[in-house]
């Protein structure tokens, strides 16, 4: 997750465990317009039924469906399914299912589904350096589905009026990180452009950046343009912040203030 960063120095920012991993979080975004309920995630991970329990004393996992309860809602009840892009890392009871032939199938059966343009190209024909990232049962279940939009520029007709695509392809071609109006300023879901906290360092950057470089120039523009208006970020794998305000300081570094634990109920 940190790339060429020396670990004397990521250490000091979040604990390892004895096998250098570090805890992460699976954070979507639930946004409520006009009487639809819209739904932004950072990769195609949450997208597929839970594996069966095999037996009863199998704990459940919490996931995405029992966080959408607690909402009172659940899949059907969800219209739009933003992906910023199609990464997928399965659990292990999902993983078993696909190698045994298996296809668990996609949820949110009445939503459709929006991702660029240019990323479902990589998805359907991806590189050998990310290929393993990719699971082609949800590939092929999206473009069989009828629901699927593949978008172009930062506009949206199906997301509506107050919501601007932000492409990035640092990370993966046509990554989108959704902007969303809101009166205290604008809201961007960050995607993997910037993960967590840490990674707004401009150098920090990971092992599964598609190109470090331009990754860093989009991350400054995305920042400067936060600093300049005054909006806020949300984190997905920070487990710790789900959103923060930006500032920079006197050495031109991007510092967080003003961070949100939680967006339950957030409006403004």
């Amino acid at each position: 997750m940190f790339g060429n960063t020396p670990r004397e120095s990521w250490a000091a920012w979040v604990k390892p465990d004895h096998d250098n991993r570090i805890e992460l979080a699976s954070r979507g975004l639930l946004v409520q317009q006009n009487g639809r309920n819209i739904l932004v995630l950072a990769g195609a991970d949450a997208l597929l039924a839970a594996a069966p329990r095999t037996c009863r004393c199998q704990p459940g996992s919490p996931g995405l469906l029992d966080s959408l309860n607690r909402q009172g809602l659940n899949e059907h009840d969800i219209h739009v399914v933003l992906l910023t892009h199609l990464h997928a890392q399965l659990p292990a009871g999902l993983s078993a299912m696909i190698k045994d032939g298996e296809t668990p199938r996609l949820l949110f059966p009445a939503a459709r589904y929006i991702t660029s343009k240019r990323h479902w190209t990589r998805a359907r024909q991806p590189h050998p350096r990310d290929r393993a990232l990719f699971v082609p049962q949800i590939v092929r279940q999206l473009e069989s589905s009828g629901r699927l939009d593949l978008i172009e520029g930062p506009d949206c007709d199906e997301l509506g009026a107050g919501w601007r695509l932000h492409v990035s392809d640092g990370y993966t071609p046509g990554q989108l990180l959704p902007e969303i109006d809101l009166p205290g300023g604008p809201v961007i879901f960050a995607g993997d452009l910037v993960p967590g906290r840490q990674w707004l360092q401009l150098d920090v950057t990971s092992a599964y950046d598609r190109n470090p470089e331009s990754l860093i120039d989009e991350k400054e523009r995305l920042l400067d343009y936060l600093v300049a208006c005054g909006g806020r970020l949300i984190l997905p794998r920070d487990p710790e912040v789900a959103m923060v305000s930006v500032l920079r300081d006197r050495q031109s570094r991007y510092v967080p203030f003003d961070s949100y634990q939680a967006l339950n109920g957030f409006d403004t």
